[in-house]
């Protein structure tokens, strides 16, 4: 279990669920490391500013995720967590490794529809 603020996504089928019925997502798969940490945080600020779009975590070494970590999306990541925009239902950016708030809003600015920003 991740102890973040963010809501826990804890099997493959709710990760396809919330995919699947929330237009806007964010995902972020890791561990309670040193780069991961400052990422959960920044998220869970940016999740109170951006109320429209719905953040979650995943355990990075859940072997119930392990059908995550070869998604095309992730594939080619070195780095987590892993921090993957949804939209619609389909990815449209991953970044791996640690990321600043202002990175990750940067982000959320340049991939989402301009009538989802807050």
């Amino acid at each position: 279990m991740l102890y973040t603020n963010l809501e826990h996504i804890e099997t493959a089928d709710e990760f396809s669920k919330v995919i699947s019925k929330n237009e806007n997502v964010v995902v972020i798969c890791g561990r309670m490391g040193p780069l991961c940490i400052p990422v959960y945080r920044a998220i869970e600020e940016l999740g109170e500013e951006y109320r429209q779009i719905k953040f979650f975590d995943m355990e990075y070494d859940n072997p119930e995720f392990y059908f995550f970590h070869e998604r095309p999306e992730v594939k080619n990541l070195e780095e987590i967590p892993f921090t993957t925009f949804y939209n619609g239902g389909e990815a449209v950016k991953s970044v791996g490794g640690l990321q600043t708030k202002a990175q990750l809003k940067k982000f959320l600015n340049e991939i989402l529809p301009v009538n989802t920003i807050a």
